[in-house]
C-alpha cells in the first residue's frame, strides 16, 4: 500500500487518541462481568440495602477494569490490593466529608492525592492501588448515603471480593487440560516457547528487532503470572513445580534465540520447531516427544540445541525451578516513592484532585447542582484523566470527553424506556460484560462506564443525571489540561527519566556481571567446545528424545545444571529487559504527548534504543562465553562500541553512565 503523504499523516498525540488494541474477545472475563455487578445490585435491592448494593456494584465495576488476562494468583493482587485501597478511601472520604467543611475538606482530599500520587510511581499494581483510594474518597465525601464509613468499606470490599471469587471458581477455556488452578500460567509460559519460535523465524530479518521485543512481554508476563502472591513460600503442588520448571528451562532458550538474532544470520527451518513443540507441551500438559536437532555450527546454535536437551529433560522430569526474579525491597519502593517521578507524579494528582474537588464543593454548596447529590463526580472524573498509565493527556482528555458524551446520550435514551429498577439493574449487568472488552480503547471504556455509573445513580433513587454528567467531565478535561501544563519544580519528564535511568543501572548490572564471570577462572574448560561437549549429529532430521535420548557423559557448563553464576545472570538479564521495556512504554506515551509536554523527554529514545543493543550485545556475549570460555574480540569490540555510543545520549538526558571494565 502506498504510503500517505506527509501532510496527511495525523499528530502523534491525534493518532494515540484513535488507536485501539485488538484480539480475540476475553469471554471469560465478559462472563464474570455479567455476574458481578448486575447480581450484586440485584440481591442487594431485594433485600432492601439498595444504597450498599450500589457501592459494591461501584467496587465490582472498577475490580472489572483490573481484571485483566493472566494467571489466578495474581489476578488475586492485581484485583484485590486496589479494592483495599478503595475501601480505605471510602473511609477516608466518608470520615472527612461528615466532619468537616468545604475547605478542610479539600486540603484533605488534596493531601490524600499527594500521597496516592507518589504511590503510584511504585508500579501498575501501586498505580490502580492509588487511582481506587482517590476514587473511593471522592465518593465516600460526595456519596449521600446512611451507612457509617466502616459499612462503606465493607460494601466495597464484597463487590470486588465477588469478583475475585468469580476469577476463582469459574473456569477458563482450555481450563480442564492439567490442573484447572494453573491455567493461566500453563497458557503464560506456553506463549514464552511460541515467542522463542517466533524469533527463530525472524532471525536475519526485520521483523526480528520487534519480535525480540514480544519475547521479552511473553516472558515478563509469565514471571508476574507464576510469581503471584502465596500462603507458601514455594510451590507447594506437582503441577506447579513442574510449570516453573517448564519456565526456568525456557530461559536458556530465550538466551540462544537472542544471540542469534543480534548474529543476524537466518538460521534453518527446523530451529523453530523444537520450541513450538514445546509450547503444545505446555498447553496439552503432556511430554514433549521427539524433538528436531538444530545445526551446531555456531555457539549459538549449539546454545540452542543445549537448551532444547534441557528442555526435554525438564518436561520429562517435572521439578521445580527459579523464577529468577529479584524481589523489590521497601527501600526500593521508598525510592521510588520519593523519586523524581513519585514527587511530580503525586503533585500533579495533588493539585488536578484538590483543584477539581473545591471547584466540585464551590459549585455543590452554591446549588449548581440544584437538589442532585453528586458533587464526587468531578473530582472522581479527574483522577481517571490526570492517569498517565491511560494514556498520553491530550489522548485521555478527548476520549474521556467523547466517551462521556456517548454515554450519557446512550442512557438518557435508554432510562426513557427501562422499567425500574429491573431494567437499569439488567443495564448494569450488560455494561459490566461490555467492561472486559470496552478497555481495549479509553473511549469506549468511558462509555460503557458512563452507562453504568448513571444506572446505579438512578438505581439509588436519584434522578436522570446525563446533562450534568457530561458537564462535569468538560469541566474535569479543562482542569486536568491546565494543571497538566503547568510547570513543576524539579526536571519535567520525571516518570520517563525515572525508568530510563532504572533500565540503564539493571543493563549495566547485567553486562559487569557478564564480563566478570568472562574474567574468572572456568575450571574444567580449555577454551575449545570440543574439550567440554559431546557432540551430536546435524543430520536434519536427526530426532531428540526426552531424558531417555540425553547422552550420559557429564557437560560441564551447560545449561543442564545453572551453576550460581548462570543464575545471577539469567536474574540479571531478565531485570535488563523487564526495565527497558517499562521505559521504552514510558517513552511512547510521553512521546504522544501534546508537543509542549513531548519536548521535555526528547531523545529518550535514543538511548532506549542503544541500551536495547547494549543488553543484546551482552546477551550473545555470554552465550559465545558458555561455549568458547571466553569473550571474542568481535564481541568486546561491538561491546565498546555501543559504550561509546551511549555516552553522549546518556548525558544529554541527565542520566550517569556507570564504569565498567570496558569503559575503563
Amino acid at each position: 500500500m502506498p504510503r500517505l503523504p506527509a501532510a496527511l499523516h495525523l499528530p502523534p498525540w491525534l493518532a494515540h487518541a484513535l488507536r485501539s488494541q485488538r484480539g480475540p474477545v476475553p469471554w471469560s472475563a465478559v462472563t464474570r462481568g455479567a455476574l458481578s455487578a448486575g447480581p450484586l445490585l440485584l440481591v442487594a435491592v431485594g433485600t432492601g440495602h439498595t444504597s450498599l448494593g450500589v457501592v459494591a456494584a461501584i467496587a465490582a465495576m472498577l475490580a472489572g477494569i483490573n481484571d485483566r488476562p493472566g494467571s489466578r494468583r495474581a489476578s488475586v493482587k492485581r484485583i484485590g490490593m486496589p479494592a483495599l485501597g478503595g475501601a480505605l478511601g471510602m473511609v477516608i472520604g466518608t470520615y472527612a466529608g461528615q466532619g468537616t467543611g468545604a475547605v478542610v475538606l479539600t486540603v484533605i482530599l488534596t493531601v490524600v492525592g499527594l500521597v496516592a500520587g507518589a504511590v503510584s510511581a511504585i508500579g501498575p499494581v501501586a498505580s490502580a492501588v492509588g487511582t481506587q483510594v482517590l476514587v473511593g474518597s471522592a465518593v465516600g465525601a460526595g456519596m449521600p448515603l446512611p451507612e457509617p464509613g466502616w459499612g462503606r468499606a465493607l460494601a466495597f470490599l464484597a463487590g470486588a471480593g465477588w469478583l475475585i471469587v468469580l476469577r476463582l471458581v469459574l473456569p477458563t477455556p482450555g481450563s480442564l487440560t492439567g490442573d484447572f488452578r494453573f491455567d493461566g500460567e500453563r497458557q503464560a509460559v506456553a506463549g514464552v516457547y511460541d515467542a522463542v519460535a517466533e524469533l527463530l523465524d525472524a532471525v536475519g530479518g526485520p521483523e526480528a528487532i520487534r519480535r525480540r521485543a514480544a519475547l521479552t512481554a511473553t516472558l515478563d508476563h509469565a514471571q508476574d503470572a507464576l510469581a503471584g502472591p502465596r500462603l507458601r513460600r514455594y510451590a507447594s503442588s506437582s503441577a506447579e513445580r513442574r510449570l516453573h520448571a517448564q519456565y526456568a528451562a525456557a530461559l536458556p532458550l530465550a538466551e540462544a534465540a537472542t544471540a542469534l538474532a543480534w548474529a543476524g544470520e537466518a538460521v534453518s527451518e527446523r530451529a523453530s520447531e523444537g520450541p513450538r513443540r514445546l509450547a503444545a507441551a505446555v498447553r496439552g500438559n503432556a511430554h514433549t516427544g521427539p524433538l528436531p536437532a538444530p545445526s551446531r555450527s555456531a555457539p549459538a546454535l549449539r546454545a540452542l540445541d543445549d537448551a532444547l536437551l534441557h528442555a526435554a529433560e525438564v518436561f520429562d522430569q517435572g521439578g521445580g525451578g527459579d523464577l529468577h526474579t529479584r524481589p523489590r525491597t521497601a527501600r526500593d519502593r521508598l525510592r521510588a516513592v520519593f523519586g523524581s517521578a513519585g514527587r511530580e507524579y503525586g503533585l500533579r494528582v495533588a493539585l488536578c484532585f484538590g483543584a477539581s474537588a473545591a471547584v466540585a464543593q464551590a459549585l455543590h454548596r452554591t446549588q449548581w447542582y440544584g437538589q442532585h447529590e453528586h458533587w464526587y463526580w468531578l473530582p472522581a472524573t479527574a483522577v481517571f484523566l490526570v492517569k498517565p498509565d491511560l494514556g498520553p493527556l491530550a489522548s485521555r482528555v478527548l476520549n474521556r470527553a467523547a466517551g462521556t458524551v456517548l454515554g450519557a446520550l446512550l442512557f438518557a435514551g435508554l432510562a426513557a424506556v427501562l422499567p425500574r429498577p429491573e431494567g437499569l439493574i439488567a443495564l448494569v449487568a450488560l455494561s459490566g460484560a461490555l467492561i472486559p472488552v470496552a478497555t481495549r480503547h479509553f473511549a469506549a471504556q468511558t462509555a460503557v462506564v458512563t452507562v453504568l455509573v448513571l444506572a446505579l445513580v438512578m438505581v439509588g433513587g436519584e434522578p436522570q443525571a446525563s446533562a450534568g454528567r457530561i458537564g462535569e467531565t468538560l469541566l474535569a478535561c479543562a482542569i486536568v489540561l491546565i494543571v497538566g501544563h503547568l510547570p513543576m519544580p524539579g526536571q519535567r519528564g520525571g516518570g520517563v527519566r525515572a525508568r530510563l535511568a532504572a533500565a540503564n543501572e539493571a543493563a549495566h548490572a547485567y553486562l559487569i556481571h557478564v564480563l566478570d564471570e568472562a574474567d574468572a577462572p572456568r575450571i574444567g574448560t580449555s577454551g575449545t567446545p570440543e574439550a567440554r561437549r559431546v557432540e551430536t549429529s546435524d543430520a536434519p532430521d536427526a530426532p531428540r528424545v526426552g531424558t531417555s535420548g540425553i547422552p550420559d557423559t557429564p557437560r560441564i557448563g551447560t545449561p543442564g545444571t545453572p551453576s550460581d553464576h548462570r543464575a545471577t545472570r539469567w536474574t540479571l538479564r531478565r531485570e535488563a529487559y523487564r526495565t527497558l521495556a517499562e521505559a521504552r512504554t514510558a517513552i511512547s506515551l510521553a512521546a504522544h504527548e501534546l508537543p509542549a509536554l513531548a519536548r521535555h523527554t526528547e531523545g529518550a529514545d535514543e538511548v532506549a534504543d542503544i541500551l536495547e543493543r547494549l543488553v543484546d550485545t551482552t546477551t550473545a556475549c555470554a552465550v559465545h562465553l558458555d561455549d568458547t570460555g571466553q569473550i571474542g574480540p568481535r564481541h568486546r569490540e561491538r561491546l565498546a562500541a555501543v559504550l561509546a555510543e551511549l555516552a553522549g545520549p546518556v548525558e544529554r538526558v541527565g542520566l550517569r553512565l556507570p564504569r565498567t571494565p570496558l569503559a575503563g
